[in-house]
This record gives structure tokens, sequence and C-alpha cells, in this order.
């Protein structure tokens, strides 16, 4: 997704990042349960997996939060081949929040840098603010 591809092969690799955190957090996801040792005379197999099922939900969040990231950019450059065409108001506030960390690739370079800064904004939830405040202006409208 870069009109001259190069190097970094546009958002191909960045595709690849986020498979792969996806393919973890499947392997993560996997149910405490079926791995359980039963102990105190069978009665409480559950128990002993809780706090190993509880700890692994850290690095899916963090992973997840990554693959928003991803997902952000991608949707923003895919935004950038449709333009002059506008998206909804909700949608174009939040690419301009992106954009103002990640400008639109138009040369290839490495994306690292921008998935960081992209990240930075989903863990502050910047993002999730950006398309709150557009839909609630959108809403007051309505009920107006």
């Amino acid at each position: 997704m870069t009109p001259e591809p190069g190097l970094n092969s546009g958002f191909m690799i960045v595709h690849v990042t986020a498979a792969a955190l996806a393919s973890e957090n499947k392997s993560l996801a996997h149910p405490a349960s079926v791995d359980s040792l039963p102990t105190s005379a069978n009665q409480e197999d559950h128990v002993s997996m809780a706090t190993f099922a509880a700890r692994r939900l850290q690095p899916m969040l963090r992973n997840t939060e990554y693959i928003v990231a991803i997902e952000l950019l991608a949707a923003a450059q895919g935004i950038e081949f449709l333009r002059p065409l506008k998206s909804a108001e909700v949608v174009e506030g939040v690419l301009q929040l992106v954009r103002k960390v990640s400008p639109a690739m138009m040369l290839d370079r490495s994306l690292a840098p921008d998935i960081e800064l992209v990240h930075q904004l989903v863990v502050q939830g910047r993002i999730g603010l950006a398309g709150e405040a557009q839909i609630t202006e959108l809403s007051a409208l309505r009920l107006a």
C-alpha cells in the first residue's frame, strides 16, 4: 500500500507483524483448564491454573494495542488512495490524529517508528477520545 514500493515492501511486513501478534494471542488464549493439574485430592484443579490464566492477559492486551495501531495505519493509508473523497466525520477525526504522528507513506520507509507513535495514541486513549468526540457531536445534532 505505497505508490512506490521498495526495500520495506510497503505495508506487507507490517501486515505480517499484525498477523504474528494475532497468532500469539490465539496461543495465549489457550484455555488454562486444558492443562489443569488436579490438587487437593482433585478438589481444586481450576484454582491451580487461575493465576497463570490471568497473567497471560497482559501480553495479550499489549499485542492487541499494537494490532489496533497497525490497523489504524493501514486504514489511514488506504484512505489516502481514495482522496479527494472524504470519509465520515468520525473517521476523518481519527485520521487527523493518526496523521499528526504518521504522515502518509508516499515513499517506502520503515514503519516501526510510526507503529510506536500510533501505539502511544492507542494506549493513551486518544484514538477512542477522538472518535467519541465526533460521535457525541453527531448525537447532539440528531437530538436537537
